[in-house]
């Protein structure tokens, strides 16, 4: 087991932000993983994975373990449907990629995200109307004080909109380890209706997609307007798009009448936070070298060499001028250390 002393981080998370960690080692295998979490040597211990969506704003005075389990296996299989297993340090976009390659459907509308499996559920996240429990079966999770794998089922996890279990009461508890997802082998139900998916087919000629047509779509409109992270330091979106009740809403919209929204449960209504920072004059924008990315609001970006907290007192100036330009508040995606 090879632990270093005062490693950079720069390299492990996308915004680019150069902290330290005072100890680090990579984890490769479950038998590792429980060795680790047993030295005593190192009291404090901080998981990190495919660093895509946190900004570390301080130094990690701890032990810092670097989730890198690998495997995609397939657990059971019908004529309609398959279940497969992957280990938490696949990379989510490559999963994906290779779903495609076996004629799977339910990832398509989620290609590009950024990150790894093992904060996938975490984050429970999503893009242009898909979200990770619309295909989770289960995830398996070690708990850190007693070191034994826990199994979580989709009630278990407690998803909502970019939260889950794991964020709130579970929060520091559990490192997740695999997660099971169910994907169609025919018959798959494409979605196509939310954001510009439609629009990027016609332009296209596409009239019958595809799971690899939509996979194209998607991909194509990330692309041409969020920076890649090997350009540019960035964690994709870093504000929650706000849900907002309906009698805020027709307050909102009676003040904004040309402003997007979409419907969701409950009668409330989503509107694009990107939309409401553009409004308020942050778009493109640049405050040393923290800025607010020019073809999207809602992604901030380091320009080379911005600290954490620079980034992070922009967020939170971007927060305090929404919510007095609005009177909604936004609230980060990104997980803030």
């Amino acid at each position: 087991m090879n632990i270093a002393e005062n490693i950079s981080l720069k390299s492990y998370n996308t915004f680019g932000i150069d902290v330290t960690a005072r100890s680090f080692v990579e984890i490769n295998g479950l038998a590792q993983l429980q060795r680790v979490l047993e030295l005593k040597a190192y009291p404090n211990k901080f998981i990190l994975s495919g660093g895509s969506n946190v900004l570390l704003t301080t130094d990690i005075d701890a032990l810092v373990m670097h989730i890198n389990l690998k495997g995609i296996s397939i657990v059971e299989e019908t004529d309609e449907e398959v279940q497969i297993k992957v280990m938490a340090g696949e990379n989510w976009h490559e999963l994906v990629l290779w779903s495609l390659e076996q004629g799977y459907g339910g990832l398509e509308n989620l290609s590009l995200i950024p990150g790894n499996m093992g904060t996938a559920p975490i984050q429970n996240i999503g893009a242009y109307g898909v979200e990770l429990k619309d295909v989770f079966v289960s995830c398996a999770a070690m708990e850190i004080d007693t070191m034994e794998l826990v199994a979580f089922d989709q009630e278990a996890c407690n998803f909502g909109y970019r939260d889950s279990f794991f964020k709130n009461e579970g929060k520091g508890k559990y490192i997740i380890t695999s997660v099971t997802l169910k994907l169609t082998k025919k018959n798959h139900q494409l979605n196509t209706g939310y954001g510009a998916i439609e629009e990027e087919l016609k332009k296209n000629g596409v009239i019958y997609p595809t799971i690899q047509d939509i996979s194209n779509a998607v991909v194509a409109i990330r692309q041409s307007k969020l920076p890649d992270p090997k350009e540019i330091g960035n964690s994709g979106s870093f504000f929650k798009n706000p849900v907002i009740s309906k009698k805020t809403f027709e307050k909102f919209k009676k003040k904004n009448p040309d402003a997007p929204s979409y419907p969701v449960d409950n009668g409330q209504f989503k509107i694009p936070a990107g939309w409401l920072i553009e409004q308020c004059g942050f778009k493109g924008r640049r405050f040393g070298d923290a800025g607010v990315h020019g073809k999207q609001a809602l992604v901030l970006v380091n320009h080379g060499n911005a600290t954490g907290k620079e980034i992070l007192d922009l967020a939170e100036k971007i927060q305090e001028e929404v919510e007095k330009k609005f009177k909604i508040k936004i609230n980060p995606e990104v997980n803030i250390i």
